[in-house]
């Protein structure tokens, strides 16, 4: 592991990429990095681990998390594998998405890791289990913050496996999927409440938050259960990157010890807001400014 300077924020794990347009465009992206760029607007000051390729687009990448003054110590440099790409297409409208092989990203290596203490937070995805060496170097930190894990679950086929997502779930102290992905993983019970109530039973996890689309989201813990509803009348954009604008106000509210009624409130603001823009992330900092007073952060 390299010596850094001092690590004050959460730790964030797990996939840059950019996503390629048919008409040639592409936006910078990967559901961690945008945790990670919406976290450092909201002044956590995360340490994103990942890997870039020494290409024009892992460049791209790290100008662009100077720039928003993000630290780049944990972003690592591969010369033998290319930034990590998806290649998104349209059918009827409906967008697919192939989520390149063996990109940069999936070989994240444990050894390139700054050195890290069990004070931190640690934020991943579970998109980042599909390699061997990227899994590995994720055990590793999850040691390392084995008080304190959010996984947000992504199940994206064909690149998830149960029993990885089983393993990895029973290591977090807080869990985030949607309702389809609760369904997927506990396919044995009828309806959303009784599969929570499962892994609360069978975990050793404090929080579980369920996305629901347009019905909002709900948290469950062994003494409360709090439910948010979108409002009415939001300037929708586009959805690209809302679940992971939800995930950085989940991950700032844990953060910051906000009563949990309240962090899911601002997440579904947060969430509300990204919606009315084009992508997931902004470089407009005053996007963030009525946030930033409106939380006293």
């Amino acid at each position: 592991m390299i010596h850094s300077k001092k690590i004050s924020g959460p730790i964030i794990f797990g996939e840059v990429l950019f996503d390629c347009f048919p008409d040639g465009s592409r936006v910078l992206g990967g559901a961690p990095f945008n945790v990670a760029w919406h976290s450092q607007a909201f002044g956590l000051q995360p340490l994103f681990i990942s890997r870039v390729g020494n290409d024009p687009l892992g460049r791209e990448v790290r100008s662009a998390m100077l720039d928003w003054g993000m630290a780049t110590s944990g972003l690592q440099l591969d010369s033998t594998h290319a930034t990590g790409i998806v290649d998104v297409s349209f059918n009827d409208g409906e967008p697919s998405y192939n989520i390149v092989e063996n990109s940069a990203w999936d070989f994240i290596d444990n050894q390139e890791i700054p050195p890290i203490d069990n004070q931190h937070f640690l934020y991943h995805g579970s998109l980042a289990l599909r390699n061997p060496l990227a899994a590995a170097s994720l055990a590793d930190l999850q040691q390392h913050c084995s008080q304190s894990i959010f996984i947000d679950v992504n199940l994206r086929p064909p690149w998830w496996e149960k029993s990885l997502i089983e393993k990895s779930i029973r290591k977090a102290r807080w869990i985030k999927l949607n309702v389809d992905e609760l369904a997927l993983i506990v396919p044995e019970h009828p309806d959303t409440d009784s599969r929570i109530r499962y892994l609360l039973l069978h975990l050793d996890v404090e929080l579980i938050i369920v996305t629901l689309g347009e019905a909002g989201a709900m948290a469950a813990s062994h003494n409360e259960w709090c439910s948010v509803q979108p409002e009415k009348g939001s300037n929708v954009v586009d959805t690209v990157g809302a679940g992971d604008a939800f995930s950085s106000v989940l991950l700032l509210g844990l953060y910051k010890a906000w009563p949990l009624q309240q962090i899911l409130n601002r997440a579904q603001q947060f969430a509300s807001a990204v919606v009315g823009l084009r992508g997931a992330t902004t470089q407009d900092k005053t996007f963030y400014k009525p946030f930033i007073n409106d939380w006293d952060l």
